[in-house]
């Protein structure tokens, strides 16, 4: 950047006459200050998370440290190629979007709010395999010797790394780095223990992209990482389950836009959410989809609340950037009685959870959209916090909605309001969070398994 004498005139010592005979050396200083300062700006920039792979955010310690679950989690130290080093090339990370801003935080993304901390974040759908290794590093549970773990984390960022090469039509060079890890993994002694029944994946996108078999007729861009039969062993946590197959898959949630710090956090969100006004019936949050079954009970869905002065509808056609504003679909959600909920481009949705977090009673069109899915975060009455409706009864929806009495709908309500903090996660830093979140759910409910199944052999 060139300066001209006018703009380095800047009266940086009020005592210039007495040092004049160091005139020279004044502008020297400025120029070489000012130049310095342009480079530090450059390169500031061109390190924007927008642009350029995001530094790795340290673990901060999170106090109180003391485990008050009943089981120990070992995190295997794998090569960073399987995890972090995927994001030097997060501009490529998926076919659809620059990734770069939604790694950030340790995947939680872009704050929603700027200065001073904050708990919002525009989180990414398929993010979850990052927030979920970031709570787990950070968790008070984690143990460092593997002789005392119950069970095995394997940080794979698979979801991302899958996302990257849905268009590379050498199968063998698709599934090159997902082949490395099992390789790695089943190598180690701790594998060897238990052939790797005690040990597990947490990936932030569907079964099926996990799943490609010699069978398969048509080429989704899926990679055969499930399909191994050593990763079979394992249980793998994907947010969408095949629904039937696969013994040892398990469904996680969807990451919202909520990472409370804090447990009085939570809990305060939990109180607005029961005080707020619902002048809506209904909502229906989503667009148009291709396919014969999904379009149609879109397009059933879009017509009825269209139709209806009792429905709010929020159409997510053509990128619309309303549809990206969390709080834009929040709102439509906090303002509605319940929420419809039809299977996107595949059962799940990560509109579920928005829901759930606005304290909007789900309306389910598949069993597949959450009921085969979520167990382990459910209660056993599925109509005690959801409705659901099949071909039968799905042609009248705010007939049938309307027929449900309000002291229903305030206990469905509550029972939807209280499961909010299983289906979130919290920040990976958060402090005095004595609440279930996400995370401690998972974690929970594999030990458990392990320790009634696995069978030791040293």
């Amino acid at each position: 950047m060139t300066y001209t004498k006018n703009q380095t005139k800047i009266d940086l010592y009020p005592e210039k006459k007495k040092y004049s005979k160091n005139k020279e050396t004044v502008k020297s200083t400025i120029l070489t200050l000012l130049l310095f300062s342009s480079i530090c700006l450059l390169f500031l920039i061109l390190k924007s998370p927008f642009t350029s792979p995001p530094q790795t955010t340290s673990f901060t310690t999170s106090l109180p440290r003391t485990c008050h679950h009943n089981f120990t989690v070992y995190v295997y130290d794998i090569p960073k190629e399987f995890n972090i080093g995927l994001l030097n090339n997060c501009r490529h990370l998926n076919i659809y979007t620059n990734m770069c801003p939604h790694v950030t935080n340790n995947g939680l993304g872009q704050p929603l709010h700027r200065g001073g901390r904050t708990s919002w974040f525009a989180t990414h759908q398929f993010i979850a395999e990052m927030i979920f290794h970031a709570r787990v590093e950070n968790h008070p549970c984690r143990t460092w010797e593997p002789h005392n773990a119950d069970i095995f984390y394997v940080p794979f960022y698979g979801g991302l790394y899958a996302s990257s090469v849905f268009r590379e039509q050498n199968l063998t060079k698709r599934d090159e780095l997902a082949v490395r890890l099992v390789d790695f993994v089943s190598s180690q002694r701790w594998w060897r223990r238990s052939n790797g029944r005690d040990h597990f994946l947490a990936l932030g996108r569907t079964a099926w992209d996990f799943m490609r078999s010699n069978s398969d007729t048509e080429d989704f861009g899926a990679n055969k990482l499930m399909q191994m039969p050593r990763v079979k062993n394992m249980s793998v946590l994907t947010v969408e389950r095949q629904p039937w197959k696969g013994v040892k898959h398990f469904g996680i949630p969807y990451p919202s836009y909520f990472h409370p710090y804090t447990s009085s956090e939570m809990v305060t969100w939990q109180n607005k959410m029961r005080r707020v006004k619902r002048p809506n019936l209904f909502s229906f949050v989503g667009g148009k989809r291709k396919g014969l079954e999904k379009a149609a009970i879109r397009d059933e869905l879009i017509k009825q609340c269209a139709e209806s002065s009792h429905c709010e509808i929020l159409k997510c056609e053509n990128g619309g950037s309303r549809c990206h504003d969390p709080m834009t679909v929040l709102g439509v959600m906090a303002r509605s009685r319940f929420c419809l909920q039809a299977p996107g481009d595949s059962f799940t949705r990560r509109s579920t959870f928005d829901a759930i977090l606005s304290g909007c009673i789900p309306v389910f069109f598949s069993p597949h959209t959450m009921y085969t899915q979520y167990m382990w975060y459910l209660p056993d009455d599925r109509r005690s916090y959801s409705v659901f409706m099949d071909e039968k009864n799905n042609s009248r929806i705010e007939h049938e909605l309307s027929r449900i009495s309000e002291s229903e709908v305030v206990l469905m309500r509550e029972t939807v309001i209280d499961l909010i903090p299983r289906f979130t996660y919290a920040h990976p830093n958060a402090t005095n969070y004595d609440l279930l979140d996400a995370v401690d759910v998972a974690l929970e409910a594999l030990a458990k398994q392990a320790r009634s199944k696995v069978v030791y052999s040293l």
